[in-house]
């Protein structure tokens, strides 16, 4: 799911069906094919729905658009809900567990399923939902299919609940903003995530590695897939790129911190991508990401991008040139 940015986190509501909705409604609802974020100063416009979902259709759907906010979501523990056991199927979604967790913060857990289904299925399948307590019918759309076995109504195995725990972390952005980004990688199946030389080019910029199991108390981890960010540079990406020394960010706490990527990690035969990532003794399946030359910005280029903060410098944290001096308390 590059996991995309936003405005905000659309609910993706396609409609309303009656309270406890049919079984036909589910057949039905089966073959029809996240909480606004924060704004800064100089944040532009983001694109509409229909330009992300064309977006997503171009390039076999592998360059992805950034936006998952973690706050306020528990990812620990998810398969509590039955998805790890009945899988993302009509068995998954219909069952009582399910419709309870959903319904403990349904706009936080419409926007986590809009990104797990998009990580986790392929793209042109959708996966619908009709909330048996409001009645509300949610439809979310398939793109890197990672988890095939898990998409098709199986068990997760250890390795897909690893890949899509790792394509949710690379999604995440509690910024809120919709954010272009590269995602590399192999699926569950040790397949390639497809990439052209246009993607590359499009995205030169190399940005971090992501990988863990929210399936489990593991968590989530992030390192720098390059040189770490200069005390002038940011991101809008607040769980991607660190600056020198910086192991952690207050606005992204739910990652833990790995340093370089090169350090956990080992690269695929071309160099391109992590294949594996070892923490605390643990073997996980990573993702990496690459970044487009705009999204790394730079305290002094007169605009005041979310990442930067006013003060009396020209660090990103303190830096006059774009935001100006902070207010007197």
């Amino acid at each position: 799911m590059g996991f995309t940015s936003f405005e905000g986190l659309r609910n993706g509501v396609a409609g309303r069906g009656a309270a406890g909705g049919s079984v036909t409604m589910w057949v039905l609802a089966s073959a029809l094919s996240l909480v606004v974020g924060a704004t800064g100063c100089g944040v532009q416009e983001l694109p509409s729905e229909e330009q992300e979902l064309a977006l997503h259709t171009q390039e076999r759907a592998v360059q992805e658009d950034n936006g998952l906010s973690l706050n306020g979501l528990s990812l620990n523990g998810l398969s509590l809900n039955g998805l790890s056991l009945n899988g993302l199927s009509l068995n998954g979604l219909s069952t009582t567990n399910f419709a309870n967790w959903f319904n403990g913060n349904p706009a936080g857990h419409e926007q986590l399923m809009r990104y797990m289904v998009r990580c986790a299925v392929p793209a042109g399948q959708t996966r619908s939902f009709v909330n048996p307590s409001t009645g509300v019918f949610y439809t979310w759309q398939g793109g890197l299919g990672l988890a095939p076995s898990w998409a098709s109504g199986a068990p997760a195995t250890v390795v897909e609940q690893q890949v899509v725990s790792a394509c949710l972390a690379a999604h995440a952005n509690n910024y809120g903003l919709h954010i272009s980004i590269s995602v590399l990688g192999r699926d569950a199946n040790g397949v390639d995530i497809p990439y052209t030389a246009d993607e590359l080019a499009s995205f030169p910029r190399k940005e971090s590695c992501f990988f863990g199991n929210v399936f489990t108390s593991e968590g989530l981890f992030a390192g720098n897939d390059r040189n770490a960010l200069a005390a002038e540079e940011s991101t809008s990406r607040p769980c991607g790129l660190r600056g020198y020394g910086a192991l952690s960010n207050a606005e992204c706490t739910q990652l833990k911190r790995i340093g370089q990527c090169e350090q956990h990690c080992t690269l695929d035969a071309n160099g391109m991508y992590y294949t594996q990532c070892t923490v605390n003794g643990m073997q996980y399946r990573p993702l990496t990401t690459r970044m487009r030359p705009q999204d790394v910005h730079r305290c002094g280029d007169g605009v005041c991008q979310q990442g930067e903060s006013c003060g009396w410098g020209v660090t990103a944290d303190s830096c006059l040139p774009d935001c100006g001096s902070c207010p007197a308390p």
